[in-house]
């Protein structure tokens, strides 16, 4: 049995993915590459696209690595470049659209979404089912902790279109989750 450290050193390990070497690459792959994919399909909805968004990302990684300054977590650095790559493929494939910048005020909490019994998997697809602007924008704040300035920033938008688009994006998905929950209950 190969015993995991939860709080691994990866200095060596980047040392020799820097070097190029194979070994280390695919180990540094097999580590990684289940929450990367994991990270990239929170933004592309087919599972194939995500799987090459994650490739193309680990390239990029090795490519890259000696970069890593080493401040700050390495899986965060990793799982930046894999955000990165998977907001450029939306951009290439032209699906990041945005409405207008108006922020409709909402009174939903952001614990309504707790209240359902949806799987993890469920609510996932009622993620993708979001327009993908709404979507790009809500799993940058909800997901991964972006603040409005840094999404704005990132995609190229005003903070005032970020904050507007997660607003929808939440109406929306509170509206889907609730007719799903009837829907399962048999009261729809």
């Amino acid at each position: 049995m190969k015993l995991i450290s939860l709080h691994k050193n990866y200095s060596t390990l980047i040392k020799n993915v820097a070097r190029g070497n194979r070994k280390a690459q695919h180990e540094l792959f097999e580590m990684f590459a289940p929450k990367m994919l994991s990270v990239c399909r929170q933004y592309i909805k087919h599972g194939d696209l995500a799987e090459e968004v994650m490739l193309s990302g680990f390239f990029k990684v090795f490519n890259k690595i000696e970069t890593y300054s080493g401040n700050g977590s390495f899986e965060g650095w990793i799982r930046r470049i894999m955000v990165n790559e998977s907001l450029s493929e939306l951009r290439r494939q032209k699906k990041l659209n945005f409405q207008d910048e108006s922020v409709i005020e909402n009174s939903l909490e952001h614990s309504a979404y707790m209240d359902s019994e949806l799987e993890a998997e469920e609510i996932q697809k009622l993620i993708d089912a979001l327009p993908d602007g709404y979507k790009t924008v809500f799993v940058l704040y909800v997901v991964e902790g972006y603040k409005h300035s840094e999404i704005a920033e990132l995609l190229q938008i005003s903070e005032g279109t970020s904050k507007s688009q997660l607003s929808k994006a939440r109406s929306m998905l509170q509206v889907m989750i609730n007719k799903q929950n009837n829907t399962s209950y048999g009261t729809h």
